[in-house]
């Protein structure tokens, strides 16, 4: 590692003290305070679940979770997604912060029952659905899942490195500083290496079944892989992963998949962004090439 080239010293101050100007591309929405800072009610379908989300790696793994079932024919999955756009702070909607408190996407809304129940984060989400509906998690007292859930959980304490961290000083921090970057791409560089010795001998993050696993750790660590994160593939030499690689590149193939990445998008190819999902049809008519 070569030496740290940063040419400004900061010292940190007795007290920190919020400024609102800095922050760079997020600096908006970023705040140390929580709840609402506008009055809106969040929008309702007519389906059983309402899911309040956008098309980020975390809203990625409860939109593929809920097309799976789809694609397994369980019609009590049919589902509404409305668009939050964080950019705008949607998220710091009051009907937003009355389903999560945390101001965070996904949240989602199961009206299958006779009372609501609100979920918001997306692990606890792709818990719910699996035990709601019997798939994509082994029974309970099995020692498969348990596997299923160490690996969902490593994913939840790790993609924070992988965003947050690199993701954050490597492609949207408005100055580029070597300690961060080397920190935190070490980290994500591990976690590769984590990931492909465990695909080395397994189809699946946890075996010969896909999981919920594998949907949280996908839309992070395989989309990575796939070039499809922070343009950083060649920073990151992502080639080297080869497992990851096959491992990635077989769950993007799925036809759930397919769908369940252009649900809540806004950038990208037209024909892959449907801000809205209200109908499995809507694939076929509203994606935003069609209404072009």
């Amino acid at each position: 590692m070569s030496q740290i080239s940063n040419t400004t010293k900061y010292t940190p101050p007795k007290v920190w003290t919020w400024d609102a100007s800095s922050g760079g591309q997020f600096a908006n929405i970023n705040r140390p305070i929580s709840g609402a800072t506008k009055d809106k009610d969040l929008p309702k379908g007519r389906h059983p679940f309402q899911l309040y989300s956008l098309a980020t790696p975390n809203g990625v793994k409860v939109t593929v979770m809920l097309e799976e079932l789809l694609e397994l024919g369980i019609k009590d999955a049919e589902y509404d997604a409305y668009l939050i756009n964080i950019g705008d702070g949607d998220q710091f909607s009051s009907g937003f912060v009355e389903v999560n408190p945390n101001s965070k996407i996904p949240a989602l809304v199961d009206k299958s029952g006779d009372v609501e129940i609100n979920v918001f984060e997306s692990a606890s989400i792709l818990l719910h659905l699996a035990e709601k509906f019997g798939h994509f998690l082994p029974k309970q007292g099995t020692a498969a899942r348990v596997e299923t859930l160490n690996w969902l959980f490593w994913a939840q304490g790790s993609a924070p490195f992988l965003g947050g961290g690199f993701g954050h000083f490597y492609h949207y921090a408005p100055e580029k500083f070597e300690y961060p970057i080397n920190r935190y791409t070490m980290e994500v560089k591990r976690q590769l290496d984590v990931l492909d010795k465990q695909l080395a001998t397994k189809n699946y993050i946890c075996g010969d079944d896909y999981t919920i696993a594998d949907m949280a750790i996908w839309p992070w660590y395989g989309v990575l892989v796939r070039g499809g994160l922070y343009e950083a593939a060649d920073f990151l030499q992502v080639n080297g992963y080869k497992n990851v690689i096959r491992w990635a590149n077989q769950i993007a193939v799925r036809p759930a998949v397919k769908r369940g990445v252009k649900v809540n998008r806004t950038w990208g190819d037209l024909s892959e962004q449907l801000p809205e999902r209200h109908h499995a049809k809507d694939f076929a008519t509203k994606t935003l090439d069609k209404l072009a």
